[in-house]
């Protein structure tokens, strides 16, 4: 999961010698996909909460750490709708659903990558550390680890909470993305944006917030996934049998699907950020929003993903999934005959 947000401030600036660029829309297709993997991310992931709550239940650190990725993921396709509304039309729901909505967005989405990475760890403990597994891990260390992640990525959510803003933009005052001054006139709406006082302020945050998410968002997770699933595989490879070996592909689709929705994202985003202070030609820099729109889309399937390569995948889990669906239609049958 990832965000990307289109940094627009709210102070006027009139030295600046760049011609508006006209805006590239890339609301044609975006919206059709995201409902897609809307649908598929709330059925996927309600589907594991449900297994959790009535089945399963958290017998183990895994499952602690499982559970809190499909809640992350949940509230993240959830609110996913509304942000994509809002780049399309204006925003109708006021200022404290505007801070509120902006801001869980970023505490899911940070909590939910940071859940991935306590995973590889825990797998790491209880295959390389078997030894010192059942010292180190318990219900009680996961719940507190749990607990410190979401209040942590609460506390780097600070800044969407405090810079988002639902306000109608004056066109005479707006600075975009190159210093560049709207200029056309067109009837006043309502956005939740990111809004500043000042331009220090504004390049301040634009560059300590992209640069947060790809340190703590992404880097961080995945150095942590290599890691840890490197030294998973060489010690299940030393294990010469057939249940190992299909641990060893298990964990390889599971880095390489990591790897593959986030990786090109966050590549475009790291660019984006370094290059915050150079000035791009309209081309360019309606090129790179389409690239960073699509690559963006790619990383939101993860969160549709994860109920399959981390929940879906276990044999056990499989028949409480099974379970759930047997309920289902025995409750739906007795609703149907009188």
């Amino acid at each position: 999961m990832n965000s990307s947000d289109n940094f627009t401030d709210d102070y006027y600036d009139d030295d600046h010698p760049y011609e508006p660029c006209p805006s590239s829309d890339n609301g044609v297709v975006g919206p059709y996909i995201h409902s897609i993997i809307c649908i598929l991310g709330l059925v996927g992931n309600s589907l594991v909460i449900l297994t959790y709550a009535l089945y399963k239940r958290t017998k183990s650190m895994t499952d602690v750490y499982l559970l809190n990725v499909a809640i992350a993921d949940l509230l993240f396709v959830l609110a996913l709708p509304f942000i994509v509304y809002n780049e399309l039309y204006s925003w109708p729901m006021g200022q404290v659903a505007c801070k509120l909505l902006r801001g869980s967005y970023s505490v899911n989405l940070y909590s939910g990558m940071l859940m991935l990475a306590c995973i590889s760890t825990d797998r790491y403990i209880a295959i390389v550390q078997a030894r010192r597994s059942f010292r180190l891990r318990s219900l009680s260390h996961s719940r507190i680890i749990c607990a410190l992640i979401w209040i942590f990525a609460l506390l780097v959510s600070v800044p969407t909470f405090h810079f988002y803003h639902w306000y109608e933009p004056s066109h005479n005052d707006i600075v975009w993305f190159n210093g560049t001054e709207e200029e056309e006139t067109t009837d006043p709406q309502y956005v939740c944006e990111w809004k500043f006082g000042d331009s220090n302020t504004a390049g301040i945050v634009k560059v300590a917030v992209p640069s947060t998410q790809l340190a703590i968002g992404f880097f961080l997770p995945l150095l942590i996934m290599i890691f840890c699933y490197t030294a998973v595989i060489i010690t299940l490879q030393k294990a010469r049998n057939v249940q190992r070996q299909k641990a060893v592909r298990v964990v390889m689709v599971v880095v390489l699907v990591f790897i593959a929705c986030h990786l090109p994202y966050n590549l475009a985003l790291l660019y984006d950020t370094v290059s915050y202070f150079e000035h791009r030609d309209c081309h360019a820099e309606s090129s790179l929003r389409t690239a960073m729109s699509v690559l963006q889309t790619t990383a939101y399937l993860h969160c549709c993903l994860n109920p399959l390569l981390y929940a879906f995948i276990s044999v056990k889990f499989r028949s409480h999934f099974r379970r759930i669906f047997q309920d289902l239609c025995c409750v739906g049958k007795k609703i149907i005959t009188p």
